[in-house]
């Protein structure tokens, strides 16, 4: 099986075995542009048939920003990717490109799919914390997408009226203050991730990094929160850019969870901080998520 995963700055593509297991990988820079983004996805599938010395004929999943239409495999609002096209039919043209059928699905749900295969929980949600702030569930083993394919668009949930805009179009959304954007914006860094940047000078004592990393703890703790009273799942796995920094991240959100909960009984019942987990660091879950998308894909 094949996977990738394009994102806004990189296309990573593995080949797995029957049960997910890794056999190969292949990471590429991510052009602008549709057709350069097919040339470069198709290119990424040609070099894993030439390391694993296999024709992979099977289905190639591809996990994309966006909303994605998965029967039609065509993705729209990519902007990141600059993809202006209302609808892409990405998988037509992926298709041609490898000779492989294609399925097409939005990064963030393939992530949970990867996530759910290696952690082996079936009723997670998965809380994707990168450049914006999106969710994606699996629910009694079930991938939920939505009838719009918009479930898990948590980001955009407008939490401050009297907000920032949002380049949604709304105001005070909650991923404005819930990501990695934010804490760039807040903690601006340029030799090493502004998270990990934040959350070392908030360890050695800064004053002001441990506002804001509490700040922003919170705002995502407000995230979990917010996907917990929802769905209720067994776990809320950390994922995405921001979740490299680890287990510091779990720990400042466990401890704002807790400190939300301390004047209500309700929420100390749901035992919310002992329900947060890292997605697993030395796997990459959304590349294996997207190669057993046909498993579940319609």
């Amino acid at each position: 099986m094949v996977g990738l995963d394009i994102g806004a700055t990189k296309v990573l593509g593995v080949a797995t075995d029957g049960d997910g297991r890794v056999l190969a990988e292949v990471l590429t820079t991510t052009p602008l542009g549709a057709d350069a983004v097919v040339a470069a996805a198709a290119d990424v599938v040609t070099e894993l048939r030439a390391r694993t010395g296999h024709r992979l004929e099977g289905t190639v999943g591809v996990g994309i920003p966006g909303i994605v239409d998965v029967a039609r495999g065509a993705v729209k609002h990519a902007v990141n990717l600059g993809v202006e096209e209302e609808w892409l039919p990405l998988a037509d043209l992926l298709s041609v490109a490898t000779g492989a059928p294609v399925v097409v699905d939005n990064d963030v749900n393939a992530a949970a799919l990867g996530a759910a295969h290696v952690t082996g929980h079936q009723d997670l949600v998965y809380l994707s914390i990168g450049t914006g702030l999106a969710a994606a569930s699996i629910l009694d083993g079930r991938l939920r997408r939505g009838a719009h394919a918009a479930a898990g668009e948590i980001g955009h949930i407008s939490v401050d009226p009297a907000g920032r805009p949002c380049r949604c179009g709304q105001v005070g959304c909650l991923e404005i203050a819930a990501s990695g954007s934010a804490v760039a914006e807040l903690w601006p860094a340029t030799d090493v991730p502004p998270a990990r940047a934040l959350f070392d000078a908030a360890a050695a004592g800064d004053a002001k990094a441990v506002r804001v990393r509490d700040a922003f703890a919170a705002r995502v703790a407000d995230a979990v929160r917010l996907v917990a009273l929802t769905v209720d799942p067994e776990v809320v796995l950390l994922g995405g850019g921001v979740a490299q920094v680890g287990e510091d991240l779990r720990v400042a959100v466990a401890r704002a969870l807790a400190v939300q909960a301390t004047a209500s009984p309700f929420l100390r019942s749901l035992e919310l901080p002992s329900r947060l987990e890292l997605v697993p660091s030395d796997v990459p879950v959304a590349a294996v998520g997207a190669a057993l998308l046909g498993r579940v894909s319609p």
